[in-house]
């Protein structure tokens, strides 16, 4: 018998700001592997000066029932719009 305990999803992503201003990701949330990671990978991203921010975070997830706990953050600088 398995038993599908939640997963810790772990992210990062960059922020550019859009012709009208607003900040968009530039791209897709990236999965890391662990949280040094992720936060090794935003911190790289910071300081190549491309993005108005970044931000790096964790969650649990239950992949089975599409249930995902509160984010935590592991990085931020910059400008990042609210977590959802």
């Amino acid at each position: 018998m398995t038993t599908d305990a939640p997963t810790k999803l772990i992210v990062y992503v960059a922020f550019v700001r859009d012709e009208e201003g607003e900040l968009q990701p530039a791209f897709s949330a990236r999965e890391a592997q662990s949280e040094s990671t992720a936060t090794q990978q935003a911190r790289m991203l910071w300081s190549s000066g491309k993005y108005a921010g970044v931000l790096a975070w964790w969650r649990s997830a239950d992949l089975v029932n599409g249930e995902f706990g509160e984010p935590v953050v592991l990085f931020q600088q910059g400008e990042v719009p609210e977590m959802e």
